[in-house]
């Protein structure tokens, strides 16, 4: 065992975490166990909830020797996991938000798959994975979680706005700048506001998975890859934060928060929204008998391709138990399975890891044909990059120092360059 002190949030606690366990799980669940499995996706405010809950209880009837206590808690906030594990409850499977894989790995104790199954097994089961989402789970070569829910970012628009501002709805904006054209034809013949996007400020969360894929399309990075030097305000990147600040200077960048983003392009008052391809759901059924709502890919920089990174989350296992491993990974695999990602997509709204369903009459097929809006999310897969997490105990005041020096930068009037570098330098104080 080792001890390890952290900082989360405004709390410093030091847990006992048990060291990774390279003996194999157990080989069959062969008696009655029980596991938690902690899922953010089950809290009241989340549509993914009732979907869990059936794959959870389509598990335990496959599989009778497992009973699966789901725990709610908070993606945006570790707290639950911290004080539960402070408090010697079992911490067994984890929906983990990507963006904290490296704390849960130096602090929750996640275990590397390589660690604790065969390597024929894993292999087994990753056959027919898109090698892109496979990657998201990876931290320092070793495979500690397997991508669950996750999406990249999507421009959907009101067509019936583009009509009306004399523009094309079949020949959506591919370049920021036709972005920013478009939003300001919107705004100049209609009531409705251009654009917005979760890209920095209130509209963000407070979370860079957005921001990270639109500084690497313009060929620069939120930290090195070696992940020891934050380059958030290197000229890459402040170019595109500088494209960003002139696009809202304009009039063509709104700063929505989410809730008034979302509620925006569901009315029909916003004519563009870059944002998760997990909104679908909601805004289809905003724009149901409304207006016509459709989707296209991230804008890119000029000539260059963009590279989007993911949002979301992967499976990791905690528990150290050989039989508790057992349970978890079977409910792992099954939730990342043909049939699980079948439901992740159809009902909650992310990608499929498994692009032959999307072919496949007996899983997506025919939901695909009834659902274009997806096109976009499933052609960016082929360009997916992971979403860096930050490293060490401070990972969230870095990023919230990273993200509010973005916030004066775009929306506050503040000197793009000096607000940043300030920023990278105070961040970087943060870094382990």
């Amino acid at each position: 065992m080792n001890r390890k002190s952290f900082l989360l949030g405004a709390m410093a606690l030091t847990l006992t975490v048990s060291t990774p366990v390279l003996a194999q799980m157990a080989p069959a669940i062969d008696q009655p166990v029980t596991i938690t499995f902690y899922n953010y996706n089950l809290s009241a405010s989340n549509n993914g909830a009732d979907a869990t809950r059936q794959m959870i209880a389509d598990f335990m009837a496959a599989n009778p020797n497992v009973t699966v206590e789901g725990v709610p808690y908070s993606g945006t906030d570790g707290s639950r996991i911290q004080a539960d594990m402070a408090a010697g409850l079992p911490v067994d499977l984890v929906q983990t938000v990507f963006s904290d894989l490296d704390f849960a790995v130096e602090n929750f104790g996640a275990q590397a798959l390589e660690d604790i199954t065969t390597h024929s097994e894993l292999a087994t089961h990753l056959e027919g994975m898109h090698p892109n989402g496979t990657q998201l789970g990876v931290l320092n070569g070793k495979t500690y979680g397997l991508a669950y829910t996750f999406s990249t970012p999507v421009l959907f628009y009101n067509a019936d706005l583009f009509a009306a501002a004399g523009l094309d709805p079949n020949n959506p904006p591919q370049t920021w700048e036709q972005v920013k054209e478009a939003a300001l034809a919107i705004e100049s013949a209609t009531a409705a506001e251009g654009f917005t996007a979760g890209v920095a400020g209130i509209g963000s969360g407070g979370s860079d998975w957005m921001l990270q894929g639109v500084i690497r399309s313009n060929n620069g990075e939120v930290i090195s890859r070696d992940r020891t030097t934050l380059n958030f305000a290197q000229p890459e990147a402040i170019e595109a934060v500088k494209m960003l600040r002139d696009m809202y200077d304009a009039g063509a960048l709104e700063n929505y928060d989410f809730a008034g983003a979302l509620e925006g392009m569901s009315a029909g008052k916003l004519g563009m929204y870059l944002q998760t391809s997990a909104l679908q759901g909601a805004l289809v059924a905003g724009a149901k008998d409304n207006y016509d709502l459709r989707a296209t890919t991230m804008p890119r920089f000029g000539d260059k391709p963009t590279r989007p990174n993911n949002s979301g989350s992967a499976l990791t296992i905690h528990t150290a138990d050989p039989l508790k491993q057992r349970a978890a990974w079977e409910l792992m695999k099954f939730l990342t399975s043909e049939h699980g990602y079948t439901i992740i997509t159809s009902e909650i709204g992310y990608l499929p890891l498994r692009p032959a369903i999307v072919d496949d009459p007996a899983y997506l097929k025919d939901w695909i044909a009834e659902h274009p809006l997806v096109q976009p999310n499933l052609e960016q897969l082929d360009r997916l990059e992971p979403w860096d997490p930050l490293p060490g105990p401070n990972y969230r005041q870095i990023m919230k120092t990273m993200m509010d020096g973005m916030e004066m930068a775009i929306f506050g009037g503040a000197d793009v360059e000096a607000t940043l570098a300030d920023a990278q330098a105070n961040a970087q104080a943060l870094m382990p």
